[in-house]
């Protein structure tokens, strides 16, 4: 596990654009994985210029998202279909066709869960997932006690990820309480992970991440069984290590 250390979410955000860019161009038909939330909005927000600058283009990438919830609508403001839309794939070249998020709405929610492996073994593999962290260790929406084996499932949201998440809702009551996300299992098959760490918040989880043993109880500590994951945290999640150069 490499471990980036930067100064602030800006730069953490620049660093994560200038990684992916170099992964577009070393691979004919990308496969990308992506991440919800507020760490990779700068990150997103630097694709897309790069893209209107003419710098990259997105026309032979793949992309397939980490977790939808369930029963909210695409068009709902605080869906993961609409925030990708809005900060990424609305405003860049690549084809409708080659991207892929959850249906948190479809009628049979095991079978869609299904459907969202084959798509991702027909795709090949995930060539680059990224990721953030939860407080508790979440990745994607794989709370404490996942198991590291599982594939895109349903789950039910712990309090702590849906009072974390509250803040894009009036009120917590407004979360959703269940998700579709992409499995621990399925998310460790992709070739390469990047993991992006922000924030004071995130220091005591940085710090566990690093420190803690391996347990289904803290997901993301799987990652140390990964060959290839990169961690970009700025100075304030870094603010509880001791000795990272």
């Amino acid at each position: 596990m490499e471990i980036i250390r930067v100064k602030d979410y800006e730069e953490m955000s620049k660093t994560a654009s200038s990684y992916i860019l170099e992964k577009l161009k070393q691979l004919d038909a990308p496969v990308i994985g992506l991440a919800t939330g507020s760490t990779p909005e700068g990150l997103y927000r630097l694709l897309v210029d790069e893209n209107k600058k003419g710098n990259v283009s997105f026309k032979n990438v793949t992309t397939f998202n980490l977790d939808e919830y369930t029963n909210i609508e695409p068009t709902d403001p605080n869906s993961y279909h609409y925030f990708m839309n809005k900060h990424l794939l609305d405003h860049i070249d690549i084809p409708k066709n080659q991207i892929h998020l959850p249906n948190g709405n479809a009628e049979d929610l095991e079978a869609e869960c299904q459907e969202y492996e084959n798509k991702i073994s027909e795709a090949g593999k995930i060539d680059l997932q990224v990721l953030g962290i939860g407080v508790n260790g979440h990745i994607g929406f794989n709370e404490p006690g996942t198991p590291f084996t599982s594939r895109t499932h349903i789950v039910t949201l712990d309090e702590s990820t849906r009072e974390a998440n509250s803040r894009f809702f009036n009120s917590i009551d407004e979360v959703p309480t269940q998700a579709i996300t992409m499995g621990i299992g399925t998310i460790m098959e992709s070739s390469e992970i990047l993991m992006l760490i922000s924030g004071e918040q995130k220091a005591d989880t940085l710090n566990r991440l690093l420190n803690g043993e391996v347990s289904e109880e803290f997901p993301a500590s799987v990652l140390h069984k990964h060959s290839k994951v990169t961690v970009i945290a700025d100075e304030a999640a870094c603010s509880k290590l001791e000795n990272l150069e």
